[in-house]
């Protein structure tokens, strides 16, 4: 027989779960809207190991 506690941390990992899944949907809906909108992207162009050292 199942323990109450068991079925307690179930819904609680379910909730947390839940939350987690609700917060990367939105981020990816900013992303998604900042690409949209032609947003400049805040990362550095290109890798740095791979740029070509100037001769």
């Amino acid at each position: 027989m199942r323990d109450k506690s068991d079925t307690g941390q179930k819904a609680d990992r379910k909730a947390r779960l839940a939350e987690q899944l609700r917060a990367n949907l939105q981020k990816r809906k900013v992303q998604a809207r900042a690409r949209r909108d032609g947003a400049a992207d805040s990362r550095p162009e290109g890798i740095p190991a791979v740029r070509k050292a100037p001769k």
